[in-house]
């Protein structure tokens, strides 16, 4: 009972802190009013068969508060419209300067206040869900399916804002497939579907090995039934949560069994121990883990990995997959201890190692009976041992890992730009 009132007392701090100001809400409103006004005047001069809605957070009013806004804006096309993303571009033509983010379709990205950035997303208009030529076409049917259901409910309103703002701070927000998260719509369904933000983490607490499938609008008759129905690429995530505008849509597609894991750790950590740091985004104390590394006699290195693949979803993937393949040539020569990952939104990722040399590693030669790459290996592996009918060599690690990242990156300059990477550097 007392936990439940401390917890009741925390998420009334937090929805204080992550709800906009109301400064910023006037700004975001009068910059997207003149927007509107501009775009429109373009399509009627044009004469282009499109209408525009406004749609994401912003318009179901669970927006949390941030330093800059994204707000989604769509142009709705007539099917006969192809090549939308290019008529897009000669509507804002003259009214902004946008950065194109390239995707399966390109949408725009403009700047119209110091806090927010509209996205300028091109859709086709349809009717039947099965009709969608890209995810962006089903955005219309999501705003409408939430605001019909909860848009006068306050306290799920409030929830969904909790549950965003949980996420986040947790690093569990986001579809993009560098966070492989719950995305925003997920979110918004899974509070409302629960009743709540307390009952939907204390929910996801109990789910164990078996794939939850939650059907919202009881779309389909079983769990076989939505298995025979579903893409079983879109299967594999641990929560199946059918989109209640398409039946043959999971939700929750992008989310990975990691992401979930660490999603629920943090959950039964907050319901057991309650705390405000829970919703407060977590960055690593460099300075801490110095310390650490200084106290312990091990070596500490930040590594700045740099890619030349557009920012945003597609660089962020790169520069993860990135830093899991160097984490595992490092752990060959070193015993990692502490490490991290940051992305910051740009073609950089910043990545630090603290790292114990192995001292000695063995090296898996070839099995005795190949003579000749026998020879081989031992003419390069000086050291070597015979086990189970197999050569094995000794070597020292008596490098640093600085110096181990420069061999590696000399050796490795195809690798790295098989892999999109244009920059492998120390910093400290």
């Amino acid at each position: 009972m007392e936990t439940e009132r401390k917890i009741n007392s925390i998420l009334k701090d937090v929805l204080k802190k992550i709800q906009p100001p109301e400064k910023d809400l006037k700004i975001i409103n009068n910059s997207l009013a003149r927007f509107l006004i501009d775009v429109k005047k373009k399509i009627k001069n044009l004469k282009i068969n499109a209408e525009i809605f406004v749609g994401g957070s912003f318009s179901k009013n669970t927006l949390i508060k941030k330093d800059i806004y994204d707000i989604d804006v769509f142009i709705r096309f007539e099917k006969n419209y192809k090549e939308i993303s290019e008529i897009t571009k000669k509507i804002i033509k003259g009214i902004k300067n946008p950065i194109t983010v390239h995707g399966s379709r390109d949408y725009f990205k403009i700047k119209v206040s110091p806090i927010a950035y509209i996205e300028l997303i091109p859709v086709i208009k349809i009717n039947n869900p099965k009709d969608a030529e890209n995810i962006t076409d089903l955005s219309y049917s999501h705003v409408n399916y939430i605001n019909k259901r909860i848009k006068k409910n306050k306290k799920i309103l409030e929830d969904i804002m909790l549950a965003k703002a949980f996420c986040y701070a947790n690093n569990c927000y986001g579809a993009e497939s560098y966070i492989s998260g719950f995305s925003g719509y997920g979110l918004e369904l899974l509070v409302y579907h629960y009743g709540g933000f307390l009952r939907f983490i204390k929910e996801m607490v109990k789910i164990r090995k078996e794939k939850l499938i939650i059907d919202i609008e009881k779309q389909h008759k079983n769990k076989q039934d939505v298995f025979m129905n579903l893409n079983s690429s879109k299967l594999h995530s641990p929560i199946i949560l059918i989109d209640p505008t398409y039946k043959q849509r999971n939700v929750l597609a992008a989310l990975s069994d990691e992401s979930f894991e660490k999603f629920k750790k943090v959950c039964a950590e907050f319901l057991r121990k309650p705390n405000l740091s829970f919703f407060e985004l977590k960055k690593p104390d460099i300075e801490k883990i110095k310390k650490y590394a200084k106290e312990k006699k091990y070596e500490f290195s930040i590594m700045k990995i740099e890619t030349n693949r557009q920012e945003g979803d597609i660089a962020g993937s790169k520069l993860l997959k990135f830093y899991k393949h160097i984490k595992n040539e490092i752990e060959k020569n070193f015993e990692i201890k502490k490490t991290g990952f940051e992305y910051t939104g740009k073609k950089i990722a910043d990545c630090f190692f603290v790292v114990k040399s192995k001292g000695e590693i063995f090296v898996s030669g070839p099995e005795t009976k190949d003579k000749e790459n026998v020879k081989s290996f031992k003419k390069i592996h000086k050291k070597n041992f015979v086990k189970k009918n197999r050569v094995y060599a000794s070597e020292k690690v008596d490098f640093s890992l600085k110096e181990f990242i420069d061999r590696w990156k000399n050796k490795n300059r195809e690798k790295l730009r098989d892999m999109s990477i244009s920059e492998l550097s120390i910093k400290n």
